[in-house]
């Protein structure tokens, strides 16, 4: 079981792939929404199976793909190797020790349906600002914090337990006691929201 890895974040297993596309049958469109733009160092970080991984390398000048799951990372590689993508490395590793992790600062940190549950947000706030530019950008990209039997994919409730589910309200304040900055709240239809960061100013 995936959820068995030391250091696996609680509700963040991969889902069945086949609701994940009909969730989200145009994963570039998130990536964009939050302010990933050409020529960006980014990384995407709890990977998954790479969903977004391969939209973000389309558009990245790189993308390191970091999960703490090694099988996920082969099924992540495996998707840019058919998508004919050639600018991503592939780092097994605990999103903490993300600072360790990358060999230099990056404009860009990409996280969708992880942020929920991670035990400690702070502490990977300040991993996160501590693996950034000085003008680099975060965002979480979560479920809103609606009753689970109200996200509905092909028919099911989809998504983390509702008990889990962050309001945008919470995961900004997580990421600000972290040491980052709210800059934007952006809708990610149907069920989630973008909250993006950046540096503290001095």
């Amino acid at each position: 079981m995936t959820s068995a890895i030391p250091g696996f974040f609680q509700g963040t297993e991969m889902p069945d792939s086949g609701w994940w596309e009909s969730l989200w049958p145009d994963p570039a469109a998130v990536p964009s929404a939050t302010g990933i733009k050409p020529g960006m160092e980014v990384i995407d970080l709890c990977c998954g199976d790479g969903w977004f991984t391969l939209p973000i390398a389309k558009v990245a000048r790189h993308v390191v793909a970091i999960d703490i799951d090694a099988s996920m990372l082969d099924i992540t590689r495996q998707r840019l190797v058919d998508g004919g993508a050639t600018n991503c490395d592939f780092v097994a590793g605990d999103a903490y020790e993300l600072a360790g992790l990358v060999p230099r600062p990056v404009d860009f940190i990409f996280m969708a349906n992880a942020f929920h549950g991670v035990p400690d947000r702070p502490r990977l706030a300040r991993a996160v600002r501590a693996t950034l530019g000085p003008a680099g950008r975060f965002a979480i990209v979560n479920w809103h914090q609606y009753p689970r039997d109200k996200t509905t994919v092909l028919g099911e409730p989809r998504g983390p337990k509702t008990e889990l589910r962050l309001s945008p309200e919470q995961a900004i304040a997580a990421a600000e006691a972290g040491g980052l900055s709210f800059a934007e709240l952006v809708e990610v239809p149907p069920y989630h929201y973008g909250a993006v960061f950046e540096l503290t100013k001095a």
